[in-house]
């Protein structure tokens, strides 16, 4: 799945209810200039160019899923390479978003600056889907194949692929992708799973949107 996103950056100020969240996930209490916080759209429900979908149901289990999971780069998991956590989430007009902070340390500056002046903002994020289902016979497209074929118009509706099913999430990772059209979201099933097949969802453009001042709902 290939599609480019637009980003939007939000100048605001972290709240007292967003810092209690964070400090729920922290060994000792922050305040606000302890910390940067941002915001990144993992995945939404519109169908791609591969002809596949999350159904909002999905989107709604992956919302829940994520919350706590690491911000790294580059699909390392190692503990060295964690730069930030997903403390909230929240699924808006088919969108699932992740709420992220990270400290404000001497060896994070220069990457905080780098998220702030539109730098990185390519992002990635793994999970779990068990299920594919075609939107016009609803066969598991995972487990069996049907007549139809994603992309062709059947009695007026369009037939693609509804992932559904999600089973776990894994990481949200800061990515580096090289800026042209072809270059975007990508998925990769496996298929020795069926059950739970992992898609990696790779985002030309994950949408960072970075927190500096107010609410994000400014």
């Amino acid at each position: 799945m290939k599609i480019e996103k637009s980003t939007e950056i939000l100048e605001s100020e972290i709240s007292e209810s967003e810092l209690t969240v964070i400090n729920t996930m922290a060994m000792t209490e922050l305040k606000a200039e302890d910390i940067f916080t941002f915001k990144a759209i993992l995945c939404d429900n519109q169908i791609d160019r591969d002809f596949e979908a999350f159904s909002e149901t999905t989107l709604n289990q992956l919302a829940n899923l994520f919350v706590g999971k690491p911000v790294i780069k580059d699909h390392q998991p190692s503990a060295d390479n964690q730069i930030a956590r997903i403390y909230r989430t929240e699924v808006n007009n088919g969108q699932l978003l992740a709420y992220c902070y990270m400290m404000r340390t001497a060896g994070n500056a220069d990457l905080i600056q780098e998220i702030q002046g539109g730098i990185k903002k390519e992002g990635s994020v793994g999970c779990a889907i068990g299920a594919k289902k075609c939107s016009i016979c609803g066969i598991d497209l995972m487990k069996s194949q049907c007549r139809h074929i994603p992309g062709k118009v059947y009695k007026g509706q369009l037939c693609y692929g509804i992932l559904s099913d999600a089973s776990d999430a894994y990481e949200f990772s800061l990515v580096a992708i090289p800026a042209q059209r072809n270059a975007g979201i990508s998925k990769n099933f496996n298929t020795e799973q069926q059950k739970t097949d992992e898609i990696r969802v790779r985002s030309r453009i994950a949408g960072l949107y970075v927190k500096i001042g107010g609410n994000f709902d400014d």
